[in-house]
């Protein structure tokens, strides 16, 4: 959980949890293990699991009834830096972390949609894990407009994180669309399919806070370890 560019411990941990409150595989008034044996069962000091259960609380996502325990509570549209990744475990949930295959200034690949105003992009490849399996590969392209240059240890995991703190790009809402398309010849080796096999295929358009869009991206995800979920509320 602490590669380079990951999210402090006690975030990856409260991230987790809203994933799994958003997946129903932790209920509405439904009392969590105590401390020390749910920081035990992740791995972690109790601590941490504090900060990460603050945060929940401070989320209005969670109950902390003292002498008698901690209690979800479910709502709709829980603040998370995930909001807008799709991907889950088939059984549901996950944390997403991610690992950077390359990272190249480069012209926009002409299969991509249309998106920002340069001729060049950032591109960024990536594979994609949740909860420590492999889940997908992704080849993200940020407008070149705005940074001149990228490299891999400027970004954290969380992309969308990196552009609001980093280039003042908040990602206002983002249009997927879901299609099939071969895996390409960069998949890493441990990523379980071999290059050229048709694979789910999400392409991404992501539009900042001004209206400008900035990013188009493509992820090929392994459809017998994760599911793509839109919940519509």
């Amino acid at each position: 959980m602490n590669a380079p560019g990951a999210l402090p411990l006690y975030q990856q941990i409260a991230e987790l949890l809203i994933r799994d409150i958003a997946a129903g595989r932790l209920i509405d008034g439904e009392r969590l293990p105590p401390e020390r044996d749910m920081a035990a069962e992740l791995g972690i000091a109790v601590g941490t699991l504090r900060q990460a259960l603050k945060s929940l609380t401070e989320k209005g996502l969670l109950d902390r009834v003292q002498g008698s325990g901690n209690y979800i509570r479910a709502k709709p549209d829980a603040a998370s830096v995930y909001a807008l990744f799709r991907l889950e475990l088939v059984a549901g949930g996950g944390l997403p972390t991610a690992r950077i295959l390359s990272v190249d200034r480069c012209i926009k690949d002409p299969r991509l949609p249309p998106f920002g105003t340069h001729a060049e992009g950032h591109r960024i490849r990536r594979l994609r894990f949740l909860s420590g399996q492999v889940a997908a590969v992704e080849e993200i392209w940020l407008d070149a407009a705005h940074a001149e240059r990228l490299t891999a240890a400027d970004l954290s995991e969380s992309l969308y994180l990196y552009y609001r703190q980093r280039l003042g790009l908040w990602i206002s809402r983002a249009e997927d669309s879901i299609g099939q398309g071969p895996l390409p010849d960069w998949a890493p080796p441990e990523f379980p399919h071999a290059p050229g096999v048709p694979l789910p295929l999400i392409t991404r358009v992501s539009w900042a806070q001004a209206g400008q869009s900035v990013e188009a991206s493509f992820t090929w995800y392994d459809p017998e370890t994760v599911r793509y979920v839109a919940r519509l509320k």
